[in-house]
């Protein structure tokens, strides 16, 4: 079932949602300071071309995760945090919508708090 959705998830804009991601993630590896951030969108563009049958654990993180998690929000992680949110709600209007407004919902906890984040196979 996780392949279906995965396919028809690629085909309403996921493909668009990661190609995002991916071009934040560029943008923040052209300076030598934005790389650890960048490498971060690289796993969340990942993540979004594929999200049905995975989960996102959280909370692996020390201290220089912690760090790198205030400086994010701070910084990028609202604004991705808000839009996922916002895309999730439009989602959610229709009964088709709900699976896909729920992974939106996952990637705006992802979008919140990248750094320590690990990505598994659903239980």
């Amino acid at each position: 079932m996780s392949f279906i959705g995965n396919v028809f998830w690629l085909l309403i804009g996921g493909i668009i949602v990661s190609a995002a991601w991916l071009l934040a993630g560029i943008i923040l590896c052209i300076t030598i300071i934005g790389i650890p951030f960048g490498l971060q969108c690289f796993k969340i563009a990942g993540f979004v071309l594929w999200p049905f049958g995975r989960e996102i654990e959280l909370g692996n993180f020390g201290a220089g995760g912690l760090v790198g998690n205030i400086i994010w929000v701070i910084l990028f992680g609202w604004e991705f945090f808000l839009a996922h949110l916002v895309i999730a709600l439009l989602f959610f209007i229709t009964i088709i919508g709900i699976p896909f407004g729920w992974q939106h919902i996952k990637l705006a906890q992802l979008g919140l708090i990248p750094f320590g984040a690990a990505i598994v196979p659903a239980r």
